[in-house]
């Protein structure tokens, strides 16, 4: 195998795992957070929220994998990341 097809195939593989880990996301339902929701976090995947430039309430996603190995989605509301600048 020459580097080139070397090459191909790594890049092919590698786009090919970024498209099924944002297909296994887009098909869960997110839960949204309520005081006393039982979280069950093995791993956090990736962390998200909405733009404020203003310190404030955001809406936020957390994408994560639970204890079995299932990919969980889950929105809440919390301070923006501007509200900790200049502390």
């Amino acid at each position: 195998m020459n580097t080139k097809a070397a090459y191909a195939a790594c890049l092919f593989a590698a786009l090919n795992i970024c498209t099924f880990s944002a297909r296994a996301e887009a098909d869960v339902t997110p839960q949204t957070y309520t005081y006393g929701t039982h979280l069950d976090i093995q791993k956090v995947l990736s962390m998200k929220q909405d733009a404020s430039p203003a310190c404030g309430i955001v809406n936020a996603r957390m994408t994560y994998l639970d204890s079995q190995g299932k990919t969980q989605v889950l929105d809440y509301s919390k301070f923006a990341d501007g509200c900790n600048e200049g502390n």
